[in-house]
């Protein structure tokens, strides 16, 4: 496992950007010159760095640059951009609170994440995933309304502190914007 110290020895960070570029010629990759941007990003849209033959996330070395330790637990970011490795995006979370920062689902046609049609009851279902669990909220005529109650239990439940002003804040924006919270 990498130090700070080889970091720092091997790579510039700019926290600014969040890139990393080589401040030695890479032995590995011959091409490479002092001033390159490091690395590429994988099928997930993250950006990988490989030091010594041991492919590493550039966000988890942006942390270990800046704070001087490999996390203990994941690094979220927070406008949920894999590749967005500028310092004020990134933050040391629980693999839990990483899973309430993401996008709503693809298949989303409410706008709303945790809102979807209930063909059965030909309503608008309101869900929400606490503890591997999936919490029926109820069934209602608007979707508005249901993203409303959906959004009343993030702020409410003690298991969801980490980030209710959330995707579902900035859909209910969308189309209300007077919503203040």
């Amino acid at each position: 496992m990498i130090t700070q110290t080889e970091l720092k020895q091997i790579l510039h960070y700019n926290p600014k950007s969040g890139l990393f570029t080589w401040k030695i010629k890479n032995k590995q990759k011959s091409k490479i010159k002092i001033g390159d941007i490091a690395g590429g990003f994988d099928k997930n849209g993250y950006r990988t760095i490989q030091i010594n033959n041991k492919r590493y996330y550039a966000h988890r070395l942006a942390w270990l640059y800046m704070k001087g330790y490999i996390p203990e637990y994941q690094i979220d970011h927070k406008n949920r951009r894999p590749g967005s490795n500028h310092w004020n995006n990134l933050r040391h979370v629980t693999r839990v609170c990483n899973q309430q920062n993401k996008n709503k689902n693809i298949h989303n046609k409410s706008g709303f994440p945790g809102v979807c049609w209930s063909k059965a009851n030909k309503n608008w279902a309101a869900q929400i995933h606490i503890d591997k669990k999936s919490i029926y909220l109820g069934g209602y005529s608007d979707p508005l309304e249901a993203a409303l109650v959906r959004f009343t239990i993030e702020v409410q439940c003690p298991k969801w502190s980490c980030n209710y002003k959330s995707e579902l804040v900035k859909a209910i924006k969308l189309v209300w914007p007077e919503f203040r919270f």
